[in-house]
Parts: C-alpha cells; sequence; structure tokens
C-alpha cells in the first residue's frame, strides 16, 4: 500500500501544480476555459480527497480501502471520457489528464489485486 499512497501523492502533486497554472494563465480563455476551471478545481479537490482514503486504507482501515477502489475506479473513467470528448478541453489539460490517469490506473490494478494487503 505504501506505493498506492506514493502514486496517489503525485497525482496530487500534478493536480495541484495544474491549479497553478489554471491561475497563472487565467487570462487566456483559449487555454483555461470554464471547463478547465470546474475540472480542475474538483480534480484538485477529489486528489486530495482520495489521498486521505490511501492514507487511512494503509493503516488498515478496511472501509477506506473500498472507498480508495471505488473513488480511483470512477475518477479513471472520467479521465478516459475527458480525454476522448472532442474540443472541450484544451491539448495542455487532456495530457495533463492522461498523466493523472496513468498514475490512477497503477493505484486501480494494485488497489483490486487479490488479495489487497493492509499494513498495520
Amino acid at each position: 500500500m505504501r506505493n498506492v499512497v506514493w502514486m496517489i501523492s503525485g497525482y496530487v502533486a500534478v493536480s495541484l501544480l495544474t491549479l497553478v497554472a489554471m491561475i497563472v494563465f487565467r487570462q487566456d480563455a483559449t487555454m483555461v476555459t470554464t471547463a478547465v476551471w470546474v475540472r480542475g478545481t474538483l480534480v484538485a479537490a477529489g486528489s486530495l480527497l482520495t489521498l486521505f482514503f490511501a492514507v487511512r486504507a494503509a493503516r488498515g482501515d478496511r472501509r477506506m480501502l473500498g472507498r480508495l477502489r471505488v473513488v480511483t475506479a470512477v475518477m479513471l473513467v472520467a479521465i478516459v471520457v475527458i480525454i476522448a470528448l472532442p474540443g472541450m478541453f484544451p491539448l495542455w489539460f487532456k495530457l495533463e489528464q492522461g498523466v493523472c490517469g496513468l498514475l490512477l490506473l497503477a493505484v486501480v490494478v494494485q488497489v483490486n489485486r487479490r488479495p489487497a494487503r493492509l499494513s498495520r
């Protein structure tokens, strides 16, 4: 589970850096669209919640492991949809979502292996 926490920490870092980029480039309406603001903000907040779930799961909380399994799978599907949607998001944001998706894919695989071991 330590690897899961590290991967989700990377996801948090990428999400927060994206939020910073959105703020820096807020004047460029083609780069930071309304959809980017909404999705980027939700992803950053969700990444922090996901990290909370991962840390608690790593400490042995089985309920948090269940939540982590569901949340990471749902977010991964949402990322695939965002990347596939034509024209709604700028390329830079789709690339960022792709990086997040790769990190989450690794997490989804790891937490859904049998058995997912909890450390105590």
